[in-house]
């Protein structure tokens, strides 16, 4: 099976698809490649799985077509008016603080929070319906209250958004699609 290996200090292999639908190997500098060759011929169910839906979610975004400057500016200005809004309620009703709202088109992330207390949202939520908006603004204001994701933090995200699971369905189903239509 053919895949990009990059090597790192980190501890444990991973795998995953990257949006040209290639296999990426991450694994320690100590490993052996032959220990790795046999570590992705061991999860060739789950590749080929993930690779079909890949390579669906890329067609489907083909279907669309992609983002031009013009649309990802007119989302970052409708997020611009919209998210400072319910930053500033959420951040009341959790009794939290930010810094900086920063919007960008990220790849990979729906929003974030530093450790100093600035948010960073990605404009593609303008697309998303109002609820999952409000769920990603409470999900980056509880990293206020919690640095991680703990039985705390969800605690706090569901008091404020109790079906937030079903909100985090919706993201990583119809995202995907955004989040590739990107590239």
């Amino acid at each position: 099976m053919k895949y990009k290996l990059i090597r790192s200090r980190r501890r444990t292999i991973q795998i995953s698809i990257d949006e040209n639908c290639e296999l990426v190997v991450r694994a320690p500098q100590r490993l052996s490649k032959i220990y790795i060759d046999s570590f992705v011929l061991s999860k060739a169910d789950w590749i080929n799985r993930h690779m079909e839906r890949a390579r669906e979610k890329k067609r489907e975004a083909l279907e669309y077509g992609y983002f031009t400057e013009e649309d990802l500016r007119e989302l970052a200005d409708k997020a611009k008016e919209v998210l400072p809004g319910k930053v500033a309620y959420y951040a009341k009703i959790l009794g939290v603080t930010y810094g900086r709202i920063t919007i960008r088109a990220q790849k990979t992330r729906w929003g974030s929070c530093s450790a100093k207390g600035n948010l960073n949202f990605n404009c593609l939520l303008m697309l998303m319906p109002d609820r999952v908006i409000d769920y990603v603004v409470v999900h980056e204001l509880c990293h206020r209250l919690f640095m991680d994701h703990s039985k705390l933090f969800w605690g706090s995200v569901s008091k404020v958004i109790p079906d937030y699971k079903e909100c985090k369905k919706v993201l990583k189903e119809k995202g995907e699609i955004y989040i590739r239509m990107l590239y």
